[in-house]
């Protein structure tokens, strides 16, 4: 038996209208609509995207556990958490799931049977998806941690079209 939890937001709860088709945004005219892209050090970028790896971990079978890290993340991460599913596969106990925030996601795999799991943080805007390592690791107690950072959409300012 496979069993999945879905948390909806108090947006989704309400819902009494339909879900628009898109585009959802149409700007108007002499409206600007804000990209969130990050500025820094001269480069201009739509989010920070890390790529976690944590081995010899534990509880990657405990959906509890693992929605609770998932929210506490989004808490350190100063972001907007709007839906959190999680899948629990068996016979093997290994979770996948995501956390759609408004700034991006987290998303993880879990090989519980290999005491393995990968996470994928992206965030956009000010949000701070570093924070959420130290969450990560108190919850799961790995062994070892491996991080790779990635830059998505780097242009250099100058070079930045979409804003003249």
């Amino acid at each position: 038996m496979q069993e999945a939890i879905g948390v909806m937001s108090e947006a989704e709860e309400n819902l009494t209208t339909p879900v628009a088709r898109w585009p959802a945004f149409k700007k108007e005219d002499g409206e600007q609509r804000l990209d969130f892209f990050i500025e820094r050090d001269g480069q201009r970028y739509a989010g920070t995207h890390l790529i976690i790896d944590l081995k010899g971990a534990s509880h990657l079978d405990n959906l509890e556990v693992m929605e609770n890290a998932l929210r506490d993340a989004v808490v350190a991460a100063k972001a907007t958490l709007l839906h959190i599913h999680l899948h629990h596969f068996t016979p093997n106990g290994g979770i996948s799931g995501v956390a759609v925030l408004a700034e991006s996601h987290i998303s993880v795999h879990t090989w519980p049977e290999r005491n393995f799991a990968a996470f994928d943080v992206f965030m956009c805007g000010d949000a701070e998806p570093a924070n959420t390592l130290p969450v990560l690791e108190a919850a799961f107690s790995p062994k070892e941690i491996l991080v790779s950072e990635i830059l998505r959409g780097k242009v250099t300012v100058e070079s930045d079209d979409a804003v003249r």
